[in-house]
């Protein structure tokens, strides 16, 4: 990223290109909690997911196996995160500190009504959080959103 007259440019780098043009990339962190994972993966087999012939865990939908996740370091699909559970969970609260979604809840262009009802949920959670802290500018914000939100009756 580069900052020239108040303006701001991006340009994506791999880091032979990032050094011909003089700039240091930051060197990787001693220990990556992604290569750990994936050094200790296939070690605890998750429950209803398959076997490949050479013993390996695989996807029952995708067919992703162990070794391609290890080279890939994707999940295929969402069926993964079922199939992965057991290992990915430990990886999960090392990097986020718990495997509980907290946060905003996002909205597609068409949202259906369960996820206008999760967003609206969550947005009343907050609202009773700014209400017993007192932060009213806050709270009337998280009303405004709520409002947006609501059906018309």
């Amino acid at each position: 990223t580069q900052v020239v007259d108040n303006q701001t440019t991006t340009l994506p780098l791999c880091e032979e290109c990032a050094a011909d043009k003089g700039l240091e990339t930051p060197a990787p962190p001693s220990n990556l909690l992604l290569a750990d994972f994936l050094a200790t993966m296939g070690e605890d087999q998750a429950k209803g997911s398959s076997l490949t012939p050479t013993g390996e865990l695989s996807c029952p939908f995708c067919g992703l196996t162990t070794s391609a996740f290890k080279n890939v370091g994707r999940l295929g699909c969402p069926q993964c995160y079922t199939t992965f559970d057991a290992s990915l969970r430990g990886l999960l609260r090392r990097i986020h500190g718990g495997t509980q979604h907290v946060g905003k809840v996002y909205l597609p262009p068409d949202p259906s009504s369960t996820e206008v009802e999760q967003r609206l949920d969550g947005l009343k959670k907050k609202l009773q959080r700014a209400i017993d802290s007192e932060d009213f500018e806050r709270a009337a914000e998280i009303r405004d959103e709520i409002r947006t939100l609501e059906p018309a009756s």
